[in-house]
């Protein structure tokens, strides 16, 4: 593989992976407050298909956009109130709800199934674009691609050096203390669930707009990535640039298996297109393992060089969930 092809498949990437770099950093966002949204799945196949519907029968990508934002927003605030004012189960809620949304959009797309419908083009950033490697990698993507970049910066900006991003770390962390000082935990939470239930909702027209044009219903390709999004969230820590190094991942992988198809054609093609899937999962795996009672047994047999070194590597891998996510607040 020659240079240029080698930069274009990497660009490819970075456009394939935004859709769910956008969705990771909107779930986030949202456990960081507390709430586990489980309906990701579904929100991502009904706003795909709904923001389909729309922009072909209205022409209107912007509409498109708009309505699986909407959709986002809406089936997240639904997980906001069986959790937070209802008191049941986020699981429950939500794995119900990612079931629901999943048949409707089966069962509502079938018109049209197979449609043509408009797309969003790609635009190159004026000079940028002819910057070496740099313009082909970042500057020739389409609008919704940038949008994935600057939200990855801003994301992070607003959790880790603003203070109402230290008020969410806090209404995740230890809400008690938060609602003390005068924090509207509920009121945050439901805020917080419903953003990120929106970006998840964008996800949807990212892919049938832009990365796979279209709705093809059960073979769109689609299902599935919900759960690979909520994986990303535990793999990068629910840090917005780690979360979106687990979405470029993940594409990254994606890639290498169309890749290297040609030259592993003694293995099917079927093992070559679901193997990012378990291979995501074993990364996940991997960067947990020193939460292990059994690894730090294994530390501790160590000398004292080597286990330095390896206790070292395991802190910098290692995630830790907000303590109360998940956890109903109530304030007395």
């Amino acid at each position: 593989m020659d240079g240029p092809t080698l930069l274009v498949g990497l660009a490819g990437v970075l456009a394939t992976s935004a859709p769910i770099a956008v969705a990771s950093i909107g779930e986030s966002l949202a456990e960081r407050s507390g709430v586990i949204n489980l309906s990701v799945n579904g929100t991502i196949l009904l706003s795909a298909m709904g923001s389909f519907a729309v922009a072909v029968t209205t022409g209107s990508l912007v509409l498109g956009f708009i309505l699986g934002a909407i959709i986002g927003a809406v089936v997240a605030l639904l997980v906001a109130f069986g959790s937070i004012t209802l008191r049941r189960s986020q699981v429950a809620v939500g794995f119900v709800l990612t079931l629901f949304c999943r048949d409707l959009s089966y069962f509502l797309g079938n018109p049209f199934m197979g449609d043509k419908g408009p797309r969003l083009a790609e635009h190159g950033i004026p000079l940028l674009q002819r910057i070496p490697i740099l313009g082909t990698l970042i500057f020739k993507h389409d609008v919704m691609t940038y949008f994935s970049f600057v939200l990855i910066i801003v994301a992070w900006w607003w959790v880790y050096r603003t203070r109402p991003g230290l008020t969410l770390r806090a209404i995740g962390e230890r809400p008690e203390a938060a609602f003390a000082r005068g924090a509207r935990v509920n009121l945050l939470r439901y805020t917080y669930t419903v953003v990120g239930g929106a970006l998840v909702g964008l996800a949807g027209p990212m892919y049938s707009l832009s990365v796979k044009a279209g709705w093809k219903g059960t073979i769109s390709g689609l299902d599935g990535l919900g759960w690979i999004v909520l994986a990303i969230v535990i793999f990068g820590a629910w840090n917005p640039v780690r979360v979106a190094f687990g979405a470029y991942l993940f594409g990254l992988l994606q890639w290498l298996s169309v890749v290297l198809q040609p030259s592993l054609q003694g293995i099917p093609s079927q093992v070559l297109q679901v193997a990012p899937f378990p291979l995501m999962i074993l990364t996940l795996l991997f960067v947990n393992v020193g939460n292990a009672e059994w690894v730090d047994r294994i530390l501790a047999s160590l000398p004292e060089a080597s286990r330095k070194r390896v206790a070292k590597i395991l802190r910098s891998l290692r995630v830790v969930q907000p303590r109360s996510l998940g956890v109903p607040f109530e304030p007395d």
